[in-house]
């Protein structure tokens, strides 16, 4: 194996014009590599590189004197890329999470597959630790293979291990893994914690997502019994529950007892709770995020948050008018999952006001999050057709199966209510709802 160990700059050395490179989600993107890939930038031009829910501000995509040299196509933004995209190089891949590293590579292979792994086991494997969303299969079509080994990296179970020898080389590394710290409760997020949470059964199977709601959803799920999951993403909230013994998974239909997910990403005490732990499983993304998948466990929840809900039920969850701001994600997949299983459920949260920037003025004003229509080039994340229960701070609107008229009705019923009157006479004048 020593043969096949190399340098951040002997690894940089590889890169030529034109090539096409993929990194790791998250966690798992290859932090020694990518923060040095900036300065080769003399020496190539026209490398891209795939990424998703970059964690650092990385100097190749932040600076735009390296934008001939390098650009970003990445299937998920985070506060760096928002930053980065007014440089010109950086693009956004529309996907579902299930289809995204299927449909990518139906696009374009990578020459170089660079992410971060566990160190090698007994058995002349590593793990790809922390993400399977769509690292393996990238992995295994690129024509160079790069894995920053770290021993500070869980070691993990499911479809994440690579043998050895199936790597062209390994970075030593020993930096620490990435958290993303809980974020905090506010009192809206414990108020809709509370609403969603009381949606929920015990033996009901959840899809959980980040932030201050599904903080607040989980802290309220502590008196629940036999949960279990089958989720996109697994976070500390869930690892507390598990602790309490809230979550068993002794009810799941499928992968009875286990953990099932594609990632993770949490706070140091998550990776501990991970490493070497035979009840988690790290699966391909296109098996995880299958709505056919997701449907075989009954009772399954999934819980999404949302940027705009216009009162037909289209959901805004991923940009600001036609500003990228995050990605689909698996909302669509894990809505339309939970929805064909028995029993099962779709939540959508938002709260009801956001404080908005007047460009004009350029103070921030308070402006309802349910609106009549979407901000013009708004993406739709969860089309109308697959929306079934929202939820903001002012309750819970049921909309399986309703008529416009009737979503107008229960939408603006858990709207702020300073926003009534205007979003009913919009309403009408858009020939949404008849005359009152």
């Amino acid at each position: 194996m020593d043969d096949n160990i190399i340098t951040v700059k002997q690894a940089l050395a590889l890169v030529k014009s034109n090539d096409y490179i993929v990194t790791g989600l998250g966690a798992c993107e290859a932090r020694e590599f990518l923060l040095q890939l900036h300065t080769i930038a003399e020496n190539v031009k026209d490398v891209v590189v795939s990424n998703c829910l970059p964690l650092t501000d990385y100097e190749f995509f932040a600076s735009e004197q390296y934008k001939e040299s390098f650009s970003v196509e990445g299937w998920f933004y985070t506060s760096g890329l928002r930053k980065a995209h007014k440089n010109g190089n950086i693009s956004f891949i529309p996907n579902h999470l299930h289809l995204s590293g299927i449909k990518r590579l139906a696009c374009r292979v990578p020459n170089i597959y660079v992410g971060a792994s566990s160190m090698p086991d007994k058995h002349g494997f590593v793990s790809l630790s922390l993400s399977n969303t769509y690292e393996k299969r990238m992995f295994e079509a690129a024509e160079i293979k790069i894995l920053e080994m770290n021993p500070n990296y869980p070691r993990t179970f499911g479809d994440v291990q690579v043998k050895v020898c199936d790597v062209n080389y390994f970075i030593a590394t020993n930096y620490e893994v990435p958290e993303l710290l809980d974020a905090p409760v506010n009192e809206k997020d414990k108020v809709i914690g509370k609403y969603i949470a009381d949606l929920i059964n015990d033996g009901d199977c959840l899809q959980l997502g980040i932030g201050g709601i599904p903080n607040a959803v989980a802290d309220y799920l502590m008196d629940k019994k036999d949960l279990g999951i089958h989720t996109e993403m697994l976070t500390t909230g869930m690892m507390k529950l598990v602790k309490a013994n809230v979550i068993t998974g002794a009810k799941k239909q499928k992968n009875k007892n286990k953990i099932i997910t594609t990632f993770a990403m949490g706070t140091k005490e998550l990776y501990e709770f991970i490493d070497d732990n035979p009840s988690i499983e790290f699966l391909d993304g296109n098996y995880v995020n299958d709505p056919s998948v997701i449907a075989l466990n009954d009772n399954q929840v999934s819980i999404n948050t949302t940027l705009e809900v216009d009162l037909t039920g289209q959901c805004a969850s991923e940009s600001l008018g036609s500003t990228q701001f995050s990605g689909t994600g698996g909302q669509a997949d894990t809505a339309i999952g939970a929805q064909r299983s028995k029993n099962g459920r779709s939540i959508i949260a938002l709260y009801s006001t956001a404080m908005v920037r007047n460009k004009e003025t350029n103070i921030k004003e308070e402006k309802s999050k349910i609106v009549c229509q979407l901000k013009q080039g708004a993406a739709v994340s969860l089309s109308r057709n697959d929306v079934d229960i929202v939820v903001t701070e002012y309750g819970v609107a049921h909309l399986r199966g309703t008529s416009i008229q009737e979503r107008v009705k229960r939408l603006i019923a858990i709207a702020n209510p300073k926003y009534h009157e205007e979003l009913y006479q919009t309403a009408i004048d858009l020939l949404l709802i008849a005359k009152r």
